[in-house]
């Protein structure tokens, strides 16, 4: 029997996503086949104005459709408080405890030697340049308990030492390896009140 290629090359862009393997894939592309010419046009319509429409927010990297998202807007925000993260997905679980109401930082990745990702490549000057434009007071490293963020938090903790700011790292409630998008809120909540120092 001959292959699709149509159907090859839309399995293969699935597979583009995290964590979707093979079988995966050819699932989701054998449904896009069954889907009406309606609902094709949503879902491309719907991914083509996610792409068009959202986009990081200039002050804190978070996602937003406006200016500047909800949390920097917010007046009743605490800057003195502020957690640092690799991804805009990891404020999630942090924005559904009703015991945080400080301010992010989205590093915008991981210093990631395999991938080529150095200091330079994160925003790690525009967190350091909002210390006293916003009195941070103290910077809670929320990167994942990997290899990788391991490295970023450490090399965070170093740089930030010439700085009159107080650096703690959340605490091992949260699994080694793990991340953070798949933890749930009482680990979160638990990791986040025994955070560490790291300076």
């Amino acid at each position: 029997m001959k292959e699709l290629q149509s159907l090859n090359n839309l399995v293969d862009a699935f597979k583009s996503f995290p964590s979707i393997g093979s079988k995966t894939a050819e699932r989701m592309g054998y449904s896009v086949l069954d889907m009406s010419e309606e609902e094709v046009n949503n879902l491309v319509k719907a991914i083509n104005e996610a792409k068009k429409e959202i986009h990081p927010c200039p002050i804190c990297g978070l996602l937003t459709e406006e200016d500047k998202c909800s949390v920097c807007k917010d007046p009743n925000r605490n800057h003195s408080i502020c957690i640092v993260l690799s991804y805009p997905k990891d404020v999630i679980n942090f924005e559904k405890l009703e015991s945080y109401h400080g301010v992010y930082h989205v590093l915008g990745g991981v210093i990631s030697s395999v991938h080529g990702i150095g200091p330079d490549d994160l925003k790690i000057n525009e967190l350091i340049s909002r210390i006293s434009k916003e009195g941070i007071k103290e910077i809670i490293i929320a990167t994942n308990p990997t290899l990788e963020g391991e490295t970023t938090a450490l090399y965070l903790s170093r740089i930030l030492k010439k700085y009159d700011v107080k650096v703690t790292r959340l605490a091992y409630g949260l699994p080694a390896g793990g991340q953070l998008d798949y933890v749930d809120e009482l680990t979160i909540e638990k990791a986040l009140d025994n955070r560490t120092d790291l300076k």
